[in-house]
């Protein structure tokens, strides 16, 4: 996965005496050109190619929904990660709990859904709170693992927010694992990543697992 930051005319630094101000940051996943005409001629021969009628009435269509259906799972939305200035010297967790996130299995292209919860030790900058979300989407769009998910978050904060700390808590279900083999329905997998002071400080991660309200269940 490659990502970019792209700045506008507006979004480039600014010079206000001797003080250098940073304008937000426009975050975007670069990708391949997508070809839907070639994605539902490929989706109806996949079909086809599994004994499915799609001259039923119904199912004409299906292709077409199928390629812009998956389309739509694979591509995330640009946004602009906008930081503000710790002026207050805010040094508690800051927690978003609940982001949904949709994603795709990398084994078997089908979908994994659960939520994310995301927290923040803040160090000289904080983050604009909905950042939160479109960060764990970011990276959700696309073929995945749960695990990598996980780091990539967290990773990804870390490097362009510097806090003191951050952790990571995905909780999916997965419908290769539901749907098919095991058939195991109902199962949640867990998976989390503690970085800087939320990895080596126990008061700190137990904080963060409690608020998540993972600690509470375990």
């Amino acid at each position: 996965m490659e990502l970019m930051g792209r700045a506008s005319t507006t979004d480039r630094p600014s010079f206000v005496g001797d003080e250098t101000v940073l304008g937000p940051l426009q975050v975007i996943r670069r990708r391949p050109d997508r070809d839907l005409v070639a994605a539902e001629q490929a989706a109806a021969a996949f079909l086809a190619a599994l004994g499915v009628d799609l001259d039923a009435a119904g199912l004409a269509e299906t292709p077409g929904r199928m390629a812009r259906a998956y389309a739509e799972l694979l591509t995330p939305r640009e946004f602009r990660l906008t930081t503000f200035d710790n002026d207050e010297g805010y040094d508690e967790l800051v927690v978003a709990r609940g982001i949904p996130i949709r994603s795709v299995c990398e084994h078997h292209l089908l979908p994994f859904i659960g939520v994310a919860h995301v927290g923040y030790l803040p160090g000289e900058r904080i983050l604009g709170l909905s950042k939160l979300a479109r960060v764990a989407e970011l990276f959700a769009h696309g073929p995945q693992v749960q695990e990598r998910l996980t780091k990539q978050i967290a990773d990804w904060l870390t490097a362009h927010l510097r806090p003191r700390g951050v952790g990571v808590v995905v909780e999916a279900q997965h419908l290769c694992m539901t749907l098919r083999g095991v058939q195991a329905v109902g199962a949640t997998t867990v998976t989390s990543t503690l970085l800087g002071a939320l990895r080596d400080d126990s008061r700190s991660r137990a904080e963060f697992f409690t608020l998540t309200g993972v600690g509470a269940r375990a």
